[in-house]
């Protein structure tokens, strides 16, 4: 079993657990503000479970904060498509939603997978995706097939996000699973969700690649992480 294929993982959940948070006190409604906030805490939590997983298995005295506090960027192995910034709500939620479509259909397999312990965190976590996809598909839908600026806004985003899907399906000896068979399920709730947003789905099957091998990432990882680290890098022996 492959410690890389935990920490792509946790990476992953907490890098746009990361980015979900700062919507905190300025989403566009109070019912979005805590929506949001909770999405990011779930995130935070399936973290905590996957990293520290990992470095148990690792063996290298390294529990989740240290994985998540005390690496640099070039070490995290998340998604591309989870540093992308927030930029507005339409972005946030299609981003949402194209991960969530991607964790739920990994999360379902890993529930089945013979490591005891990975089945468990999958099981535990596809109950909190399983919500947060159905909400991010709702909020797709309505802001799809609602007014023409948020239909534009929408079809914008989704142009902007999808070169970052095929990076989830790339066949890699680290993954806990074969990415590449979840794509059919993936693309059955794109399709049928976009269908009834209104929305197009870009042609071009062009992917961005090299986030979950560590091999690339956008600028926008170290700001992220300059934010989430500072004050653990500035204080590493302070106790809560």
């Amino acid at each position: 079993m492959s410690v890389a294929g935990l920490i792509r993982m946790g990476d992953s959940t907490l890098v746009l657990g990361q980015r979900v948070s700062e919507w905190c006190g300025h989403a566009p409604a109070l019912e979005e503000d805590i929506a949001l906030a909770n999405t990011a805490l779930d995130l935070i939590g399936q973290t905590q479970l996957w990293l520290g997983l990992a470095g148990e298995r690792e063996g290298q005295g390294q529990d989740a904060d240290a994985l998540a506090y005390r690496r640099d960027p070039w070490d995290f192995r998340n998604l591309l498509l989870v540093e992308q910034p927030n930029r507005d709500f339409g972005v946030t939620m299609m981003r949402q939603f194209l991960f969530d479509t991607w964790h739920l259909e990994v999360l379902r397999t890993l529930a089945q997978h013979p490591d005891a312990e990975i089945s468990a965190i999958a099981q535990k976590s596809a109950k909190e995706v399983t919500y947060h996809r159905e909400r991010s598909t709702d909020m797709v839908i309505a802001l799809g097939d609602g007014t023409e600026e948020s239909q534009q806004r929408m079809q914008s985003a989704l142009v902007r996000l999808y070169p970052y899907v095929g990076e989830m399906f790339t066949i890699d000896p680290d993954d806990l699973i074969d990415m590449a068979t979840l794509r059919p399920g993936f693309d059955a709730h794109l399709t049928a969700t976009l269908d009834k947003a209104t929305l197009t789905r870009p042609a071009s099957e062009f992917a961005h690649q090299g986030g979950k091998t560590g091999a690339r990432h956008s600028e926008h990882l170290g700001h992220i992480l300059a934010t989430m680290q500072s004050l653990p890098r500035s204080y590493p022996d302070a106790k809560w």
